[in-house]
């Protein structure tokens, strides 16, 4: 069958994602054919888009990670999923068109009351939040949590996961217009990323220690709040979106002053504060199918609430949502709708 996709012979620019025609084969005996619906965004889209993430194929890339449609085909092996049915995908890249083929085990049943941009809005954020808090962050009840990015996708689930354990949340933001949409979102704490940031954190914590960190933005504000750590602290770092740029290639200058100028933490400072750093790629998870599937019925199990859907676009408006979710001007999940 024919399909649309947004692929790029070589990734380095936006200007190269382009809508391409082709075939897409049957599906493999344990795969299912999924027409697409929704398109949920994500960092490391653009990323792999700009050519710096290294689990992306450079050439030939067809972006997007989840993705939410209806099985219009199966192969003989899969009895789990039937024909109409509607799904939520997560795919190593490739969820940036109208069909797909996908192994069995990297989808789920849509719920009966969430609509498609729901569905692809998320297991990619939720499974990051909770990877991080629950299986790194080893999360225990009533700690203090920071939560950098709270605003954005994994932020809000983030601080969710944390009220099941009745933990302190304490988000960042990067401007002060997103604290009133976070009103209803139950976070203890919300603070701007500006000047000001480590004293009013300090002010909040009124002498007490952060237990977790978790940490998306890795700039200027990493070792201030790292050394804010309790002994025994944990700091997960899932993103760095201080690496994003707003343009639609990147600026290698830039970036390579981001980069020589990172924080980087002393081994063995680590070992005299018992302090601890983790980093965690969501790719690597995908890796482990069995692992994954069980990490989303865990996920399942904790009856969270519906993702916030911030944007919707039309599939031919693929760039512009991209640079949308560039911007750092989003709430939420941005979401590609494909009719």
């Amino acid at each position: 069958m024919k399909r649309m996709a947004y692929k790029m012979s070589q990734s380095g620019s936006l200007n190269r994602l382009l809508l391409s025609n082709e075939e897409l084969s049957k599906p493999q005996p344990n795969e299912v054919t999924v027409e697409v619906k929704a398109i949920g965004l994500n960092f490391a889209d653009f990323f792999c888009i700009h050519g710096l993430y290294k689990a992306a194929p450079k050439q030939n890339l067809i972006p997007g990670l989840e993705f939410s449609g209806i099985v219009i085909d199966k192969g003989s092996e899969v009895k789990e999923f039937s024909i109409g049915e509607k799904v939520i995908g997560v795919i190593k890249f490739g969820a940036f068109a109208t069909h797909i083929n996908l192994d069995k085990n990297y989808l789920m049943k849509l719920p009966d009351n969430w609509t498609f941009e729901e569905g692809a809005s998320f297991v990619v954020q939720a499974l990051t939040a909770y990877y991080a808090l629950k299986v790194l962050g080893n999360i225990q009840q009533n700690q203090i949590v920071l939560i950098h990015s709270i605003a954005g996708g994994v932020g809000i689930y983030a601080n969710r996961i944390a009220k099941k354990f009745n933990c302190i949340s304490i988000g960042t933001v990067g401007s002060e217009s997103k604290i009133e949409k976070m009103k209803n979102e139950n976070v203890d704490h919300i603070l701007v990323r500006d000047n000001n940031l480590i004293k009013f954190l300090k002010e909040t914590l009124n002498n007490r220690k952060i237990d977790l960190i978790l940490e998306s933005v890795l700039g200027r504000y990493f070792n201030d709040t790292f050394n804010l750590l309790a002994p025994q602290g944990r700091a997960i770092i899932y993103g760095a979106s201080n690496f994003a740029t707003h343009t639609a290639f990147p600026n290698y200058f830039e970036l390579a002053y981001k980069y020589f100028t990172r924080p980087k933490v002393d081994i063995l400072k680590l070992i005299e504060q018992n302090r601890s750093v983790m980093g965690f790629n969501l790719i690597w998870l995908y890796e482990k199918g069995d692992y994954f599937k069980a990490l989303l019925n865990e996920i399942i199990e904790l009856n969270l609430a519906k993702p916030y859907i911030g944007e919707i676009f039309r599939f031919d408006q693929m760039h512009e949502a991209i640079k949308k979710f560039q911007s750092g001007k989003t709430f939420g999940k941005v979401v590609v709708k494909v009719e």
